[in-house]
């Protein structure tokens, strides 16, 4: 094992009518499909920049394993994650790779390939001296947890899809006892507004960056005007 530090993308196979659905309007059900897959491999390449990581893809359901090798890159490790929710799928994740060996294990969604690698850089390394680390969402969830055991009790009770997310898992690690540390907030693109956000921060990232989506969003033609949101 050359490091002893994990990033896992946890990830659905894109499926059309089930994928993104919040983004159902603006978007067709296809088109939501179609952008959760760009952003899956917009994510891949940024987990392939970073140095010192090893990868894995957290993937669901357990029959998508050929989708996933497809785009993996060589060495990327594969694991099935199944449960009723996203608590279920981080705790399957966590247990499968402290068990590989690993003594540090970060995870992140695949739905947010703009975030800057220092991030999960800084992440890491504060995992050295706290037992939890927790990427704030905007929304009241997080896009990135790590962890230096298996302290899947953080995930129990948790109303997943709400703004409470954060504060429920930040309160589950307090009743442990547990070393929490809060990383650099972002977003991944969950709603219109996301997705907004997200063309507004293409303009200014360099060019052979979010490839995929850049080229889902040109060969869609679209355009989402943030003064819509607000009426």
């Amino acid at each position: 094992m050359e490091t002893d530090v994990i990033l896992a993308i946890i990830a659905r196979q894109p499926e059309v009518g089930r994928t993104k659905t919040y983004l159902v309007p603006p978007l067709t059900h296809q088109q939501a499909a179609d952008l959760a897959a760009a952003l899956l491999r917009d994510t891949l390449a940024l987990a392939a920049r970073l140095d010192g990581l090893a990868l894995a893809v957290a993937f669901t359901p357990a029959d998508a394993r050929p989708y996933f090798e497809a785009l993996a890159s060589p060495g990327t490790r594969l694991l099935p994650v199944s449960g009723r929710d996203m608590g279920a799928r981080l705790s399957a994740a966590m247990w499968s790779l402290f068990a590989q060996g690993y003594r540090r294990v970060l995870t992140i969604r695949a739905d947010g390939p703009s975030l800057p690698p220092a991030y999960i850089q800084r992440a890491a390394a504060r995992l050295e001296d706290h037992d939890v680390v927790f990427g704030p969402g905007y929304d009241g969830g997080y896009y990135m947890v790590g962890m230096r055991a298996a302290y899947t009790r953080v995930f129990d009770g948790i109303a997943w899809g709400t703004s409470a997310v954060l504060d429920q898992s930040l309160a589950q690690a307090h009743a442990e006892g547990l070393r929490a540390a809060i990383g650099s907030p972002w977003y991944g693109v969950a709603t219109p507004r996301d997705l907004h956000r997200l063309q507004v921060e293409l303009r200014s990232l360099p060019p052979d960056q979010l490839l995929h989506t850049r080229a889902f969003l040109e060969a869609a033609d679209f355009h989402l005007d943030f003064n819509q949101l607000e009426e």
